[in-house]
């Protein structure tokens, strides 16, 4: 041991402690003979290094091997907490979760910078995703179907960075966001008839304000005898719906062919018979797909998009339309026949996730559209816009009618 330098150790539950680098030693020499880290095949491995440990501290260099092995190792007891959408790690000893209340340091921690690479790594190979100098990023659904982003060195100087979004585990429905105070009982009438009168949407909002969370939702009010087309880059959308149909994009294999867009898929899911075609996160190309299907008799589309407020949407189309070729002019046309409205969800700074209210999507006399307040969520109701009597009149609904229709109560 180097002068001046303290080995980590692994704590063991009778309270002494094991060398990390005998663990180290331990898990070389299983690797080397292919060995699983049981019990006996442990013993065996420390008895071969010259070491002689109490049954207790044994199984307790199993549970450290095993999670280095299997699972998302130290992770594993913060994934299994029924209220966290988030894991992120910065670093071995910077380890941040989100239980919906905003970031928060977790305890966990890891050895060191290897032992959060190969985690990364690992995480990578059961999606069958490579991860190396080569590629040092990558973007996949683990088969569990949690979102895993990582990225390695040099592209990450400080070290290897993880992040894991977390499925819900149940699916809300919007009486259960009501219930919440995402939305008020007020605002409840005004969701549920964008489904109900088959309107095209999008919802959106910035990262990890919901956006997701809220389709889902309301998709689950559309009738059972309607089918519903899902594209997504990640499955995330699970709507309590009994005729899903669902795409999801396929990455580029090793040698860089094999790569399935999502523009590809949204021209897919036409041939398919959608009564709702439905794109996950529009963030690319595939906007024009979509747009052009909604002027082409596809009623009742939806999506969500990336962006800071509802009447930013018009210009996040357009930004992703002129860079998939689509004219600004031709841009404007489609959406203001296409687009009905834009839901905004946002996420207050002491977590809390709300939906802020609906905007129309109007065309102006200089020929391009713009977004503007019909319905203004409070937590004490909801207030009409400018547009809010044109909304309701497309909608079909009383603006005075603040009851929560049947079904969703």
């Amino acid at each position: 041991m180097r002068e001046g330098h303290t080995e980590t150790a692994v704590s063991t539950r009778t309270g002494s402690v094991v060398p990390e680098s005998l663990v180290d030693r331990v898990r070389d020499r299983l690797a080397a003979s292919g060995d699983q880290p049981t019990p006996s095949r442990v013993a065996a491995a420390l008895s071969a290094e010259g070491e002689v440990l109490g049954d207790t501290a044994v199984l307790d260099v199993v549970i450290a091997l095993r999670s280095e092995l299997a699972g998302a190792g130290p992770l594993e007891a913060l994934l299994r907490q029924e209220r966290v959408t988030d894991v992120l790690v910065n670093g071995p000893d910077s380890v941040w979760i989100d239980r919906g209340a905003g970031l928060e340091r977790s305890a966990i921690s890891f050895r060191d910078e290897s032992s959060v690479r190969r985690l990364a790594q690992r995480l990578a190979s059961s999606a069958n995703r490579r991860l190396d100098e080569a590629t040092p990023y990558v973007d996949a659904r683990l088969p569990d179907g949690s979102r895993l982003h990582a990225v390695l060195p040099p592209v990450a100087p400080r070290g290897t960075c993880i992040s894991l979004r977390i499925p819900r585990q149940r699916a809300f429905a919007l009486a259960d966001l009501v219930s919440l105070g995402a939305i008020p009982t007020a605002g409840a009438p005004w969701l549920a008839a964008l489904i109900e009168s088959r309107a095209a949407f999008l919802v959106s909002g910035g990262t990890g304000s919901g956006k997701t969370t809220l389709l889902s939702a309301l998709l689950s009010l559309a009738p059972s005898t309607e089918r519903v087309l899902i594209v997504e880059d990640s499955g995330e959308l699970d709507p309590d719906h009994e005729h899903v149909v669902r795409l999801e994009v396929r990455p580029a294999n090793v040698e860089g062919s094999g790569h399935v867009s999502m523009r590809d898929l949204v021209r897919q899911a036409l041939r398919m018979r959608p009564d709702r075609l439905v794109v996950g996160e529009v963030r690319g190309a595939e906007v024009v797909d979509l747009l052009a299907a909604l002027n082409t008799g596809h009623e009742g589309g939806c999506g969500t998009v990336h962006a800071n407020s509802a009447s930013g949407v018009p210009a996040r189309l357009e930004a992703l339309a002129l860079a998939a070729g689509l004219g600004r002019e031709a841009l404007h046309s489609q959406v203001a026949a296409g687009l009905d409205a834009v839901i905004h969800i946002e996420r207050d700074r002491d977590g809390r996730r709300r939906v802020s209210g609906i905007h129309a999507l109007h065309r102006g006399r200089d020929g391009l559209v713009a977004s503007s307040p019909a319905v203004t969520f409070f937590d004490h109701g909801v207030e009409l816009g400018s547009h809010g009597k044109q909304l309701a009149a497309r909608l079909g609904i009383d603006p005075g009618d603040e009851r929560i229709p049947a079904g969703i109560q």
